[in-house]
């Protein structure tokens, strides 16, 4: 398909899809003459994927491009790739470990990985983004003066176990690597505030079914 035809498919402007093959965050084209080149479904996904990235997941353009870098290396392997692109992804702040509260925090969640036996997630504590986050908020909610134990985390660990399972059984529906990995940035960027809103939907809910509208 040419430019106008990728635009009129995907809804993204010209202009705008020019700009993101200048910011290298679409392939170019199959150049046909000097002047023009054909874009194919590859280049429609990636596209939706970045304006995904951008307008939803509030990314820059920058850490986009770098998100997509790892997306496109066919030289690591899956996990690796995966994860490389998921940690390039925004972060919180790392946690201040002079902190007690963060100290605290840190042995909370050694506690609850060994509890649930996350043996690769333990040997990822000191890199891993997700692992810090967790961190982050362990100790944050114990600085307000509430005992989240670690009873509770494993409670809340476990379900999203089984999400990591869905997530990884319907990334491997796709056929292509690049496929996977884009999939599992889309979740990152997408499912996880589907998540935030469905565990919110169901704290309305069990609320109004404990306590009713009063």
């Amino acid at each position: 398909m040419r430019l106008a035809q990728l635009s009129e498919r995907s809804g993204v402007s010209a202009a705008t899809i020019k700009y993101y093959l200048r910011e290298g965050l679409l392939p170019p084209g199959r150049q046909v003459n000097a002047t023009t080149a054909e874009y194919d479904e590859e280049h429609l996904r990636r596209l939706r994927l970045v304006r995904a990235m951008i307008h939803v997941g509030r990314i820059p353009v920058a850490t986009v491009r770098e998100v997509l870098g790892h997306v496109d290396d066919g030289s690591l392997g899956r996990t690796i790739r995966v994860g490389a692109a998921l940690w390039a992804l925004p972060q919180v702040p790392e946690p201040d470990d002079e902190d007690e509260f963060v100290q605290s925090a840190h042995r909370e969640v050694g506690t609850l990985l060994d509890v649930l036996g996350w043996e690769n997630a333990k040997q990822l504590t000191t890199i891993s983004p997700a692992y810090r986050q967790l961190v982050v908020a362990v100790a944050a909610f114990r600085r307000l003066g509430y005992d989240w134990d670690t009873e509770l985390l494993v409670s809340h660990a476990k379900l999203m176990h089984q999400a990591a399972i869905t997530d990884l059984d319907f990334l491997e529906t796709h056929p292509s690597e690049e496929e996977k990995v884009e999939v599992a940035v889309a979740s990152a960027v997408l499912v996880e505030p589907m998540l935030q809103a469905l565990h919110r939907l169901a704290q309305e809910e069990e609320t109004a079914r404990r306590y009713g509208f009063e």
